[in-house]
């Protein structure tokens, strides 16, 4: 009984402990929460405070100062190289003269450069080179004379016309002495000694001007190569005519010396007309490079209206870059040069090849005619196939 009695109040001491340890944390709790003021909520417009040493000082007063985008590139970019020049290698006839003015004009003036295209000109030491070295691939272009083409290509050089400079021959029969009578023409030049210069002129010419029964008499002298000297030649007396000089020049260099001569034309003679100076491609890839070739005849063709509208220039601009050219001879042949010069180099005169195949072939020149299209080409048409 009295151990029952004790439990109980050991139980009424322990709850009697446990409220009074209760009511005291209640009490600090309200007196706790009563002494903290209430927190102020945060914004976007509240001041953010770092700690020192945390943040660059210099950076923080560049940040109060925003550096402004740039609105364009300080150094401008480097201007693109224009593509390079196609490189081409074109052989003369023979030295420079006067008759090549749309070739000098059209490099001079940069026509050849807005095409794409850098020309070298280029002098043979010999003028019957020009065509061995085009047909070997060793130049890309040659200049040469309408007759030589017909005679080398029958020969199978792979060449070929693909523009007309001059439409009218240069070349004619220059003799020593003065003019005989009209009807007497013909008689004078069978008794002549001929000196001719290139093959045109001995195997086209010499036989027009020598009659076979001329050549058979006892006392007949051959015609001799001058070797393209023939002011010396007709100086010297060894020859009494050019069979074919230069009527431009040769003449003019004579009469300073006290030499009087005349000219016959071809024209005199029954050869047809043809292309006085021609610019020949080789024949094996006249189509592959049609387009440069197109090119090419497109500066000249500016090369050669410019020179008709504005002569004057054209011949100051001869004499300037090229001040061999600036003498009286080439200067009064200047005028009939322009004359003669072909406005629309690239088109083609089929009668004109075509007539002169059968010229040739006539006289025994040659054996058979070749089709025109195995002799002269319009490249610009090539390009349309």
């Amino acid at each position: 009984m009295l151990n029952a009695f004790l439990r109980g109040r050991s139980l009424l001491a322990l709850s009697l402990v446990f409220f009074l340890l209760f009511s005291f944390s209640a009490t600090y709790a309200n007196e706790e929460s009563e002494s903290v003021p209430p927190e102020t909520p945060l914004t976007l417009e509240g001041d953010i405070t770092l700690p020192e040493g945390l943040w660059p000082a210099e950076t923080q007063n560049a940040a109060d100062e925003p550096e402004e985008a740039p609105s364009m590139a300080v150094i401008p970019p480097p201007p693109l190289d224009p593509p390079p020049l196609k490189q081409l290698t074109l052989m003369l006839d023979w030295y420079l003269s006067p008759q090549h003015a749309a070739l000098v004009v059209a490099k001079e003036r940069g026509l050849f450069a807005e095409q794409g295209l850098e020309i070298e000109l280029l002098t043979p030491a010999d003028p019957s080179i020009a065509i061995k070295l085009l047909a070997a691939g060793e130049v890309d272009l040659a200049l040469t004379r309408q007759p030589l083409l017909h005679l080398h290509a029958h020969d199978g050089a792979p060449i070929a016309r693909i523009a007309t400079l001059i439409e009218t021959p240069l070349n004619a029969v220059i003799v020593a002495g003065a003019a005989p009578t009209a009807g007497a023409v013909e008689d004078t030049l069978a008794d002549l000694h001929y000196g001719f210069s290139t093959r045109e002129g001995r195997d086209v010419l010499v036989e027009q001007l020598l009659p076979r029964s001329v050549r058979q008499v006892d006392d007949f002298i051959p015609p001799e190569s001058v070797h393209f000297d023939a002011g010396d030649a007709l100086r010297s007396g060894r020859v009494d005519a050019v069979a074919d000089g230069f009527f431009h020049t040769l003449p003019q260099q004579l009469s300073s010396d006290g030499i009087v001569t005349h000219t016959v034309r071809y024209s005199e003679m029954d050869i047809p007309r043809h292309d006085g100076l021609i610019l020949l491609a080789n024949s094996d890839s006249v189509v592959r490079r049609a387009t440069t070739w197109s090119r090419v005849l497109i500066a000249l063709e500016e090369a050669s209206n410019w020179m008709i509208e504005h002569p004057e220039d054209a011949w100051t601009l001869m004499i300037t870059t090229h001040p061999v050219l600036d003498n009286p001879v080439n200067q009064g042949a200047w005028e009939d040069l322009l004359r003669r010069v072909s406005l629309s180099p690239a088109a083609l005169d089929e009668r004109r090849y075509a007539a002169f195949e059968s010229y040739l072939e006539s006289q025994g020149v040659i054996g058979g005619a070749l089709p025109v299209a195995r002799l002269a080409v319009n490249p610009h048409a090539l390009m349309d196939r």
